[in-house]
């Protein structure tokens, strides 16, 4: 099984966004899908943070091979 992508992570946190607005489950898929939800944010929010950091690196690198 391949890694999940952010851009896959974020879909799917939409869609279940979506459904939980919606409404319709049973008490015990609502919260399946809230921990599922919780568990891809968690996941978004990670990757974005390495990305920042990843980004800032590579500024900071840059910098330096300018001055």
């Amino acid at each position: 099984m391949e890694p999940m992508q952010y851009e896959t992570a974020v879909k799917r946190l939409e869609e279940i966004v979506a459904l939980l607005e919606k409404g319709g489950q049973t008490l015990d898929e609502s919260v399946r899908l809230f921990e599922e939800g919780a568990s891809l944010a968690a996941f978004c929010n990670k990757a974005l943070k390495e990305a920042e950091l990843k980004i800032t690196k590579l500024s900071e690198a840059g910098e330096e091979n300018d001055g």
